[in-house]
């Protein structure tokens, strides 16, 4: 079956999930700098969640880009992908507006950890659609970075309760790898 729809759903999704988070900023009472300052966190948690979708919508874009059918399997591994990032406005908003509290800091890296993961599942079944020695399966590879990430928020959620900025560090440590472009797929594409 073709993906156009799988395409044009999900950047639908992502893009009300960006839209939402951007709604939940508040515009503050008062016309002065200074009534900025306690929206700050507000702003850095949006500001990370934003890197984070914009990463995945752009890998995202790629994988299917490379892939040239889905089916069932990779249907709902992709409702499975989306699901996790549709949570990425109430776990941006709870960080923010808690000023970066150990809870939400925690709660943020376990969607997080679960969107890298769910990501990687759906990879791996279109990888299985459409064969190892696929386009796809062969840009993809062993996804060493994907690994890493998931390894790296699975640490920064206990290492949340210690302290809470060592969490964050740590989930902006991982966006800050994925913001050099993964150019894998392309790459494949190209020679093809």
């Amino acid at each position: 079956m073709g993906k156009t729809r799988l395409e044009a759903f999900s950047d639908g999704v992502i893009a009300i999930i960006i839209t939402i988070m951007v709604l939940e900023m508040k515009v503050p009472h008062g016309d002065q700098l200074n009534n900025l300052t306690p929206l700050l966190p507000v702003f850095i948690s949006y500001l990370l969640s934003f890197v984070n979708v914009a990463i995945y919508w752009n890998n995202h874009h790629h994988m299917l880009h490379a892939a040239s059918k889905v089916n069932g399997k990779v249907m709902w591994a992709n409702m499975h992908f989306l699901f996790w990032l549709s949570l990425f406005p109430f776990v941006t908003g709870w960080m923010g507006e808690n000023h970066f509290t150990t809870l939400p800091i925690a709660l943020y890296g376990v969607v997080l950890l679960m969107a890298g993961i769910s990501y990687y599942i759906l990879s791996q079944v279109l990888i299985r659609l459409h064969g190892e020695h696929s386009t796809l399966a062969t840009a993809v590879g062993k996804d060493k970075k994907g690994i890493i990430s998931v390894v790296i928020y699975a640490l920064a959620i206990p290492l949340s309760f210690i302290n809470g900025y060592i969490g964050l560090a740590l989930y902006a440590l991982v966006a800050a790898i994925w913001m050099i472009p993964d150019q894998r797929i392309e790459k494949k594409l190209d020679t093809n």
